[in-house]
């Protein structure tokens, strides 16, 4: 590149008025910092804009400038005190710290006072391999971090009470007090002064004694001593804050009638489309906040079509129902079985959808739970290769007397427990006619080749791919075992829980308090999951009439 040509005369000069308005500060160009910091410095020719313009940007650089306020995180909303006297002071028995370990930090402003043989009971179950031995040690842990919280404080004592928010549990805005001193009650003659629950009675006496003016409540598990402590004139409760609902007729069914009227209330406003053979409906109206994702919903009225249809869709006030695939008729039966009733027809469309990944089955003896489960399991895994194999696994719980041991393997061990699973497979055989017997044989060995038994004990750490896993009579699993098994699914994965909440067969355990109905409440509305209760059996005249008389 050429390099350009020298000037062929000399510059001009500047005149004096030139040089005073170059010389003077323009205004808008130099900030008020800069001219502030050098207030009666020389003017100095200001010909190029760069440099002087560049000169607060390298101040500014070497001065960090203060961050901007950001604004206060807003700090977790706590929960309103129901009470607005005095907070109350709970005695806990032994066996609720045994039965939920977290109990101490569930009394949102109320204290917690723990007798000192509750921790000697603690300390005698906390050996061995059991949930409650689990639940001993886990409770142990957490009152020892409570008590060092209390260590690292400025002079506090034990007497003056824990914090129980002190770990992190910030619902907890009560104390937790421990028996620092003997007690030393007078009980009535006929109660054996040695015995655990009678020394914890006395110590709710003497609290009452000592705090006259403070409510004291005893909290167990535990039904004859809350009987002796209600005898003796004491406040005892149940401990309720484990269960899900307090009615187990208020559960989460999956299904809702639509009112006679629905077409003259939603029909002028309602949108319709067919698309994959399926008609779609958009509704909006007071009766969209009802609706759940995944719910199904029917109309069925005299002299009219009936109407069976899924909630597909919520979005702000306007729903997307869908219509389903009729179950009942034999040219859509899955591996050989029909729906005989509406809430097995809409069972079936949740185990055959590849987009419900987690299903929950409750109803009565007979109502055709594992039947259609498997049925659904082997037509997607024999035929729609869908899932690659099926897993069964369920709670050993017995009904009556353990038999002991049991020798094999562990799907030998879990055999006689698999009972229903055979029951099942000889009826899934038995429709296919045409096949004869060498064929139903040979069915049948390729059926149970793709059907793995599991037990439950070996599920920790476990992760399942593509399977198709079938938790039987769910309602004896803890919520803390219906997580366990829940978590190891992988991709491609189906779980489908079954369960009959009558038949709650696990002590301690009830129909608000079960896995079942923990992980029926907590998936509802979940656009991957779905319930349903069946209501009606199908098993025979003689199993159904048992079911309602017995």
């Amino acid at each position: 590149m050429p390099l350009p040509k020298p000037p062929a005369k000399r510059a001009a000069l500047l005149t004096p008025a030139d040089f005073e308005s170059q010389a003077a500060p323009k205004p808008g160009k130099r900030t008020q910092k800069h001219a502030a910091s050098d207030p009666s410095g020389p003017a100095v020719l200001d010909l190029l804009e760069p440099p002087r313009e560049a000169a607060p940007l390298i101040a500014r650089a070497a001065v960090p400038a203060p961050m901007a306020a950001r604004p206060p995180l807003p700090e977790p909303r706590r929960r309103k005190p129901r009470h607005t006297g005095p907070a109350k002071l709970f005695v806990l028995d032994t066996n609720v710290l045994m039965h939920d370990p977290m109990s101490v930090f569930r009394f949102e402003e109320h204290d917690v006072y723990l007798p000192m043989i509750t921790l000697e009971e603690l300390d005698d179950h906390k050996k061995g391999m059991s949930e409650v031995a689990r639940n001993a040690r886990q409770v142990s842990r957490d009152l020892d971090a409570l008590a060092a919280a209390l260590s690292d404080g400025n002079g506090r004592d034990m007497v003056d009470g824990l914090p129980l928010d002190s770990t992190g549990h910030k619902d907890a805005q009560g104390k937790l007090f421990f028996q620092t001193t003997l007690v030393n009650v007078a009980l009535p003659a006929g109660l054996p002064q040695g015995k655990a629950d009678n020394q914890i009675l006395g110590v709710v006496q003497a609290l009452r004694e000592q705090h006259p003016k403070r409510e004291v409540v005893l909290v167990s598990k535990d039904i004859n001593m809350r009987i002796k402590a209600r005898a003796l004139g004491l406040n005892a409760e149940d401990y309720f804050n484990d269960k899900t609902l307090e009615d187990g007729d208020l559960l989460y069914t999956g299904v809702q009638p639509l009112p006679s009227d629905f077409w003259d209330l939603h029909g002028k406003t309602m949108e319709s489309w067919n698309q994959g053979g399926s008609t779609y409906y958009r509704i909006s109206g007071p009766m969209v906040p009802q609706l759940m994702v995944n719910q199904f919903v029917y109309l069925e009225a005299p002299g009219a079509a009936p109407l069976y249809a899924k909630v597909a869709e919520i979005t702000g006030k306007t729903a997307v129902l869908r219509t389903l695939r009729e179950y009942t008729h034999q040219k859509n039966a899955v591996w050989g079985v029909t729906a005989r009733n509406r809430e097995q027809n809409f069972a079936l469309n949740l185990l055959m959808d590849p987009e419900c990944d987690f299903i929950t089955l409750t109803g009565t003896a007979g109502t055709g739970k594992t039947l259609m489960t498997l049925a659904a399991g082997l037509s997607q895994v024999m035929d729609d290769r869908r899932y690659t194999e099926i897993i069964v696994t369920r709670v050993t719980v017995p009904v009556g007397e353990d038999i002991g041991f049991l020798p094999g393997t562990e799907e030998e061990k879990m055999g006689p427990w698999m009972g229903a699973l055979d029951d099942n497979l000889e009826v899934l055989s038995k429709t296919d006619s045409g096949a004869g017997e060498w064929g139903r044989a040979a069915t049948n060995d390729l059926v149970r080749s793709k059907i793995k038994i599991k037990s439950l004990n070996f599920m920790r750490g476990r992760t399942f791919l593509n399977k198709f896993v079938i938790i039987d009579e769910a309602q004896n699993l803890t919520p803390k075992q219906m997580k366990t098994l829940i978590t190891r699914a992988g991709p491609g994965t189906k779980i489908v829980c079954l369960g009959n909440l009558a038949q709650i067969d696990t002590p301690y355990l009830t129909e608000g308090s079960s896995g079942l109905t923990y992980a029926v409440d907590r998936f509802k509305g979940w656009p991957h999951s779905g319930h349903v209760t069946l209501a009606r059996g199908e098993r025979s005249r003689l199993a159904d009439f048992a079911s309602e008389v017995l």
